[in-house]
């Protein structure tokens, strides 16, 4: 394109045009609305840090570097006051970072079709992410001891004689509410926008089982049962808790806040920290809700249980992917060394014991025939809403905020 067919533009107009046309794209399906939101999110956050009244064509690399700096500095507001979590000290994290540096690259790669620059100031980005192994502590899986604390304390919120709640208008309770999202984070591992998404038609019973229908990323459905403790407390929930939540704004939604509007995305963080709180300190670890995810594949791919089946009661297209999801556990190894295949039983001094198992979920999650999952959709990662490209740039993923989308290793800027 000549320079002098360049539309010089604010940064604010151009982002503002820029939303509009991501969010139109959400009508013809050729973007999912989880996606559109993270790449309107985004490109706002990006017209604050640069100045919306800058004139797009005039930022250079460096400008553009000078943002996403600015950008990994800013605090994580979802993490201010959670448990573990000191005041002031949550930034964005790694995987966020790389999630906001794809959105940026995808604005401009349309600005550049659009005629608003003349040249793609990512081109000449120094700042560029760099993969690092390991998880941050949040999103590891917790141990038996931890996730027993944490469902102890879920399961906890549904008893009637536990006086929680107390003092509160009844119409405001979610106590029912914020136990069966972490039962059912913790049991099934969905993705945030799985979870926010049900509705109370998509859980059913079949041949005497509770199924939860899942509609995941790419169009994909899968149905999985739910463990007897995570029934008890839905079944509590739909009996007692939804309705008094209900305002008749949302007559679909499972989850819904005490103003009676299906529950956000970005809610389900601070639901997890009140249910921490009340888990005793010894047995209370900080963990995300993609830390779940992970918590839910290492228990069951520990207990033998059928990798295929893991793979669709997360909703996975591809089993290779299960090997982000599986987290070491202490023991494993010992345990796993202890009869060996060759050798028969080893003894070692000190004795090795067996891995522990999954707990306080009562009877095997997993049953062989976890039917239900389409076909169709996408790359598998676990970015919420990965699998489309805006003007020929990758998606951002970006769960809610980057939190559990721009998959583990992350992307720390050098």
């Amino acid at each position: 394109m000549r320079p002098i067919d360049v539309e010089r533009v604010s940064v604010g107009e151009s982002v503002d045009r820029y939303v509009e046309m991501v969010r139109a794209k959400t009508v013809t399906g050729a973007l999912a609305p989880g996606t559109a939101e993270v790449y309107a999110r985004d490109a706002v956050t990006f017209a604050a840090l640069a100045g919306a009244d800058r004139v797009l064509d005039d930022l250079s690399g460096e400008d553009v570097d000078a943002v996403l700096l600015r950008f990994a500095r800013k605090p994580d507001g979802r993490r201010s006051g959670a448990v573990g979590v000191a005041p002031g000290g949550a930034v964005q994290s790694a995987a966020s970072q790389a999630r906001f540096r794809r959105s940026v690259s995808a604005l401009f790669q349309y600005a550049v079709v659009a005629g608003w620059v003349q040249l793609n100031p990512m081109d000449a980005v120094t700042v560029r992410p760099r993969h690092r192994g390991g998880l941050r502590a949040e999103r590891r899986a917790l141990t038996v001891e931890q996730a027993e604390g944490l469902l102890g304390a879920a399961r906890g919120l549904a008893d009637p004689g536990a006086g929680v709640g107390v003092g509160r208008r009844s119409d405001q309770r979610t106590e029912l509410r914020d136990g069966l999202i972490v039962l059912l984070l913790a049991a099934v591992g969905p993705r945030v926008s799985e979870l926010t998404r049900a509705n109370v038609e998509d859980f059913f019973v079949n041949g005497g089982t509770r199924y939860w229908r899942v509609f995941g990323k790419g169009g994909r459905t899968r149905d999985v049962p739910l463990p007897g403790p995570v029934v008890e407390v839905l079944d509590v929930y739909l009996a007692e808790g939804r309705g008094l939540l209900d305002r008749g704004r949302e007559p679909k939604a499972l989850l819904l806040s005490w103003r009676g509007r299906r529950l956000a995305r970005g809610d389900v963080q601070g639901v997890i920290d009140r249910v921490l709180a009340r888990v005793e300190p010894g047995r209370r670890r900080s963990v995300t809700p993609h830390g779940l995810r992970h918590t839910t594949a290492t228990h069951l791919l520990a207990a033998a249980t059928d990798m295929d089946a893991v793979r669709r009661v997360l909703g996975h297209a591809d089993l290779a992917t299960l090997g982000r999801y599986r987290d070491e556990l202490p023991g494993e190894l010992e345990a796993a060394m202890r009869v060996h295949p060759l050798l028969g039983p080893v003894s070692g001094r000190g004795g090795m014991s067996d891995p522990a198992e999954f707990g306080g979920l009562g009877e095997a999650v997993v049953p062989d025939a976890v039917g239900g999952e389409g076909e169709g959709g996408g790359g598998e990662r676990d970015d919420e809403g990965a699998s489309e490209v805006v003007a020929g740039a990758p998606a951002p993923g970006g769960e809610g905020g980057g939190d559990d989308d721009a998959h583990e290793g992350g992307a720390a800027f050098e």
